[in-house]
């Protein structure tokens, strides 16, 4: 009789590491909060419109400095061409002190500052997203650490090896924020300081006479 070929037995498969789920999972933490701030910037990107992205692209060429020497090439150029002109004995397009130059570089000056303030409103509203999510976080952040501190005192109570004892710090810490009251409480001093400014405004005024 032929003999049978051995089986080689089966071993049964490995439990996977324990140690590489927390990294796994922290890694997937990761990617999700980074790809949750790329979809937010790129919704934000999406919502510009194709005027306001053209008047960013001109102020992103006037933030340049190649921008401030173009303007004195050209202030230089207009002043030293009538300049030229005059020594030629022709007439000068903008003599001195040069009333159609002022005027270009007055409109110039208004079309930038409107340009600049167009891309600084887009990037405060932004801004004031983002502060809005930051102030979301920490309040989450300030929740979680309240039901953290919560679950350590009522272990501690539990366990019978560790002695019970009244900690008052932790029982006030044990309670979450309350966004409103601290609101309240920054304007009642905020208030006080702006009463009494004008009256030390005043003494100060009353003593610089004298």
């Amino acid at each position: 009789m032929r003999a049978k070929p051995a089986v080689p037995p089966v071993l049964p498969a490995s439990p996977p590491d324990s140690r590489d789920t927390p990294v796994e999972s922290e890694r997937d933490q990761i990617s999700q909060n980074i790809e949750a701030v790329l979809e937010f910037y790129t919704r934000e990107n999406q919502k510009i419109s194709r005027s306001q992205r053209i008047l960013e692209r001109i102020s992103n060429f006037i933030g340049q400095p190649v921008f401030l020497g173009f303007i004195l090439l050209f202030v230089a150029l207009w002043m030293l061409a009538n300049d030229a002109l005059r020594q030629f004995g022709m007439a000068e397009f903008d003599p001195a002190p040069f009333f159609w130059l002022q005027g270009i570089v007055g409109l110039g000056a208004l079309l930038t500052a409107t340009v600049v303030l167009t891309k600084q409103n887009r990037l405060a509203k932004l801004a004031e997203q983002r502060a809005h999510l930051d102030l979301k976080v920490t309040l989450l952040t300030e929740q979680k650490a309240a039901k953290l501190i919560d679950l350590l005192e009522e272990l501690r109570r539990d366990l019978p090896n560790v002695k019970n004892r009244h900690d008052p710090e932790a029982a006030a810490l044990q309670q979450s924020m309350n966004p409103d009251l601290v609101l309240a409480a920054l304007d009642e001093r905020s208030e006080p300081d702006e009463q009494t400014n004008p009256a030390e405004e005043a003494k100060e005024d009353a003593h610089g006479n004298e």
